[in-house]
């Protein structure tokens, strides 16, 4: 059976078949490549080093040649809060390898921090009207912190490991993704809420501020404004200020 012809029957593991390059300019187009011409459910493509990865904002996102993981796995019918399940998941493996035992928390709607330093891209792209989505994950596992370009060192961090462990960092990654995208919503938002690294910041995106009060059940932010009324945000940059006094 072709790529092409391949059926997802809900029991393809994620991970299978895997397609791993020694470089890449970006895991998530070849993914999507691979998505439109039919690929299974659970398809993934990692590579040693990415030259042209990108994150949400069109930001640039790359991978030094063995340093860091980056994968990006083709989801048929992927769940709604998508996003949300792929920050617990990398949130998991930050908590299980993290070097200096930080606890991770996540600024809505993806970004997991360790000391409010960033030490994960995630990005989401597809086309939900033929049913599919590709999961774009990157996680800075052996960094050096000493290595960051001088605009990124005091936003991004690593999880301190040795190059070796990031074929570990993985497998923790795929077992962990299963777990949440199979997870009901009530239980993804309870995990997710006590992760909430906005919950009571003062925060600012295009077109107000407020104080963040909580996620959704529908996976957006509650933000109670600075004119008292409540915003459901649902996309966007959002900035985080300092704790009310």
């Amino acid at each position: 059976m072709s790529a092409r012809d391949a059926v997802y029957t809900g029991t393809h593991p994620l991970g299978l078949p895997r397609l791993h390059h020694r470089t890449i300019g970006s895991t998530n187009a070849r993914a999507q490549a691979l998505a439109a011409a039919g690929a299974p459910h659970g398809t993934l493509v990692t590579s040693a080093e990415q030259t042209a990865g990108r994150g949400r904002q069109g930001r640039a996102w790359a991978t030094p040649a063995g340093t860091a993981l980056a994968a990006s796995i083709v989801l048929r019918d992927p769940p709604p809060l998508l996003t949300l399940a792929a920050a617990l998941a990398v949130a998991e493996v930050a908590a299980a390898l993290d070097a200096a035992g930080r606890e991770p928390a996540i600024k809505w709607p993806n970004d997991v921090l360790l000391d409010g330093r960033k030490v994960s891209g995630i990005l989401a792209e597809g086309r939900l009207q033929d049913g599919w989505a590709v999961l774009g994950i990157g996680i800075n596992v052996a960094i050096d912190q000493a290595d960051f370009p001088p605009e990124l060192a005091a936003r991004a961090t690593t999880l301190g490991r040795r190059p070796d462990e990031v074929e570990r960092a993985l497998e923790l990654l795929l077992a962990a993704l299963e777990r949440w995208l199979d997870a009901d919503s009530a239980t993804l938002l309870d995990a997710y809420r006590g992760r909430d690294a906005l919950a009571g910041r003062v925060v600012s995106w295009d077109g107000g501020s407020g104080t963040a009060a909580g996620i959704a059940d529908d996976g957006r932010l509650r933000v109670r404004g600075d004119d008292g009324a409540e915003h459901l945000l649902d996309a966007g940059e959002v900035h985080i200020g300092a704790l009310p006094g």
